[in-house]
């Protein structure tokens, strides 16, 4: 995808890039060298991204650089941040600062698309789990490596993976550690869309350009909607389904607040 932004943000740490055009915003991992690994440092400038992001952006875009999404925690970077959290007497506040990293993705204001080649392990699992939907590359792998380091999956993504597959393939995706190829990704429920490598950004921007064909306000009830859906009983969201019907409508003949 060729962006011609409007305006762009650069962040402090270097290791991301953020670019505006119109109501679609950009967020591209680069770190190629190191498949996109990622940092407290990326997950600060994530944060501060999505607390500046102008209100009248309706679609963020998350992509990698390179030959991979996110191939996780750097290294580097985990001894020292593990080494803190486990003596620090904010250690608790520290890890809800970093999933604060994926969170604003979910905002219901807006419509996030991963778009994923390579490697999407650990942290780029959940950073893609943070999305509402996953355009994929045939050379995809996704894991939930945590195990292996005799971790917990902490950034957001355990209620994702649940949402999107079930209990029990989630627990077996997260005790196991296994890779997850693109033919199983879209069979499960993890992609939305699977395409050749060379397809992947402008089949991105296709799926941005069909969210902002519909009215913003008709695009977030239903996302509304959808959201709640699984903790409300048939009556419940059929209730809702009418308030945010009368809502629009409302709206539409130009009684709306």
């Amino acid at each position: 995808m060729n962006v011609s932004p409007s305006a762009s943000a650069d962040p402090e740490s270097g290791e991301a890039r953020f670019d505006l055009d119109g109501p679609v915003a950009t967020v591209t991992l680069c770190r190629p060298q190191v498949l996109n690994a990622q940092t407290p440092e990326l997950w600060a400038d994530l944060r501060e991204f999505g607390r500046k992001l102008p209100g009248d952006v309706r679609v963020v875009i998350v992509r990698g650089e390179g030959r991979a999404f996110s191939a996780g925690l750097d290294t580097n970077a985990a001894t020292k941040m593990l080494g803190a959290l486990a003596v620090g007497t904010d250690s608790d506040a520290r890890i809800a600062g970093f999933q604060e990293a994926f969170s604003w993705l979910r905002r219901p204001s807006l419509i996030s698309i991963a778009a994923v080649q390579g490697h999407a392990i650990g942290g780029g699992f959940q950073l893609a789990l943070a999305c509402d939907f996953r355009v994929v590359a045939e050379d995809v792998s996704f894991s939930m490596a945590e195990i292996k380091l005799g971790l917990v999956p902490d950034l957001g993504g355990t209620k994702r993976l649940v949402e999107l597959v079930g209990y029990a393939r989630a627990l077996e995706l997260c005790v196991t550690g296994r890779r997850v190829a693109a033919a199983e990704a879209s069979q499960i429920g993890l992609a939305n869309v699977v395409v050749p490598r060379a397809e992947l950004d402008d089949a991105a921007s296709d799926l941005a350009a069909a969210v902002l064909a519909g009215p913003r306000d008709a695009v977030i009830e239903i996302k509304a909607l959808l959201a709640q859906a699984a903790g409300r009983s048939f009556a419940e969201q059929e209730a809702a389904e009418r308030s945010a019907q009368l809502r629009r409508i409302a709206d539409l003949s130009g009684l709306g607040e």
